[in-house]
Order: C-alpha cells, then structure tokens, then sequence
C-alpha cells in the first residue's frame, strides 16, 4: 500500500500520459503524421540541451528543461491552440488557468505549486530561463514547418510578419540563429509557403 504523497503523484504520472494524446497542427519532419504534446515537450528539450551555449549568462539548465516538461501539460484538459488561431487565442488563457488549477493540483501541494510556478513563468516570459525555454519553444515548430514545406504555415494562411514576431525571442540569443531564420523566413516566402505580408 502507498501513502497519500505517492499515490498523488503517481496518480499525476498516470494523468500526464495523455499529453500523448493531444495532437498539434505541426507534422512530424517526416510528415507521416502530426507530432502530440509529449513530444514536442521532449523535442523542445532537447532543442534547449542542444542549444544551451546560446542561452543568456545564468540561465539555469535543469530549471528550463523542466519548464520544457511541464509548460504544455495544461493541454491536456484545454486542448492545444494554434499559435496563429486569433479566436482559439483569445480564449486559451482562461481555458489553461482552468486546466493548471486540476492538473497541478493533483501533486503534493509543495510540488505542484513548484511545477505550477514553473508553468507560470515560462508563460509570463520575463526571466532569463523563461525567455531562453520560450526561444526554444518558438524554434521547435520553426523547424518543422522548414521539414515538412511550410504544412502549418499554409494550414493556417499565416503571414510572415505573424511568424516574424512569434520567432523574435529566438533571434535575440545569437546572430548565427538571427541569420538562420531570416534566411528561411525569406525563403519561405519565395517558396509560397508564407504570405508576404
């Protein structure tokens, strides 16, 4: 028999398996089908280990890969919002504060508020590990799109300035990556897979 702090948080283990279920407009690079949360999650890790010599001086590593972790894990009650979807949008912060409420809570009060706090900050954006995970969380799709010809890009009739400034955060942390993107961004547009405007 288990006590109450374990029981909570294997029921909490149990519940996060169906991150795997919440599927995402991005495709997986071999476009054989669409990519879920758990593992964009896991994607967007690795992307942040891969990538850490171009996180800002004191990011904390551990803490953003644990933000990796858990800032999607709220999908799994709200269901996952199109980063371009301007409807979906202006409904998505009431929907994942409800879901944050239930899921975290399911833990041990001192870890879920940890993992909630954490969740909170990577949403809110303002700490050097918050930014540097949400750079990573940008690119991660980014790269995608560049894979699979532009599929979410032209699902959605996204335009580039909409792309410009959701890939911003990632152009701040080095001009190599700066030049990368503007590089595919223009490319993208030559190849119609953005609307130039």
């Amino acid at each position: 028999m288990t006590d109450n702090r374990l029981a909570r948080q294997l029921a909490f283990l149990t519940e996060i398996d169906r991150a795997k279920t919440v599927l995402r407009q991005t495709l997986l690079c071999d476009r054989s089908r669409r990519e879920n949360d758990a593992e964009h999650s896991w994607h967007l890790a690795m992307c942040a280990s891969v990538l850490a010599e171009y996180a800002p001086p004191g990011v904390d590593l551990g803490r953003v890969l644990t933000m990796a972790l858990v800032h999607d894990l709220v999908e799994i009650d709200a269901g996952d919002t199109f980063a371009y979807d301007e409807a979906g949008n202006a409904t998505k912060e009431a929907r994942e504060r409800a879901a944050a409420d239930r899921i975290y809570a399911m833990l041990p009060a001192e870890q879920g508020a940890y993992y909630r706090a954490l969740w909170e900050e990577f949403d809110a954006m303002e700490t050097p590990d918050a930014r540097f995970a949400a750079a990573c969380d940008r690119l991660q799709p980014f790269l995608n799109n560049l894979a699979t010809g532009g599929h979410t890009w032209k699902l959605g009739h996204v335009r580039l300035s909409q792309v410009k400034r959701r890939i911003e955060p990632v152009c701040g942390l080095a001009p190599a990556l700066r030049a990368f993107v503007e590089e595919n961004l223009r490319d993208a547009v030559a190849r119609g897979w953005l609307i130039d405007a």
